[in-house]
């Protein structure tokens, strides 16, 4: 009697019919990896400049207040002032900010909802299906082109781009207000730390933090 042939172990595989046949079923898109890696990418951005903020006592000092002798003086003491509390100018703006979007709901809702057509609309979204609408397909020009589109409507078409100017303007006057009245004499400024971690290098964290999120994503779909 001939010996049998060792049994061959059954593997199992998912497979999805399409068109009468059957193809391997693809791993489904990382867009929510990215989206949360984005998220946390800005939460420790946000995290680490807060943890270069000055006390907030040192900044409402009333004794270090008094009037600037000349508008050269006002300009020097802002520069001076801007360097040692850029993180609490900041919040100071990004508070003036919230203020302005949560007492204009329809504002912010049409913010978050034009934030969130560019995250899963396009960033985050994987190139393959097309995007299908009403049962149109639209390819990534399309979709790009409607978004910017949407985008020049909502800022400068409607109470949005008002809002945030007329919040950003706000907070920009409350910090110069702020550099020009107080006096920096008691501050201990270093020239070079300021001048190497100053706002712009600040934004530039969080781009680049952002940038890199998004990175695999964008790849995906070149």
């Amino acid at each position: 009697m001939a010996a049998s042939a060792p049994p061959i172990l059954p593997i199992s595989q998912t497979t999805t019919t399409i068109g009468g046949g059957s193809a391997i079923e693809s791993q489904p898109p990382a867009s929510t990896a990215a989206v949360r890696a984005f998220i946390s990418h800005i939460a420790d951005t946000a995290r680490a400049g807060l943890s270069q903020r000055r006390a907030w006592s040192e900044l409402a000092d009333r004794s270090a207040f008094s009037k600037p002798d000349s508008i050269s003086d006002a300009t020097t003491r802002i520069r001076k002032n801007y360097s040692y509390f850029r993180v609490n100018y900041l919040t100071v703006i990004a508070g003036v900010l919230a203020l302005s979007l949560l007492t204009n709901p329809l504002s912010l809702i049409t913010l978050l909802g034009l934030l969130a057509a560019w995250l899963f609309l396009y960033l985050f979204r994987p190139s393959d299906p097309p995007l299908v609408v009403f049962g149109r397909a639209f390819s990534e020009r399309e979709t790009l082109g409607v978004l910017i589109l949407s985008t020049i409507v909502v800022v400068f078409l409607t109470s949005v781009g008002s809002v945030l100017i007329s919040a950003l303007m706000v907070g920009a006057a409350i910090v110069c207000a702020h550099g020009a009245f107080r006096a920096p004499e008691d501050l201990f400024l270093d020239e070079q730390d300021s001048a190497a971690t100053g706002f712009l290098s600040f934004l530039g964290g969080a781009a680049s933090n952002a940038a890199v999120s998004a990175a695999p994503a964008v790849a995906a779909r070149v």
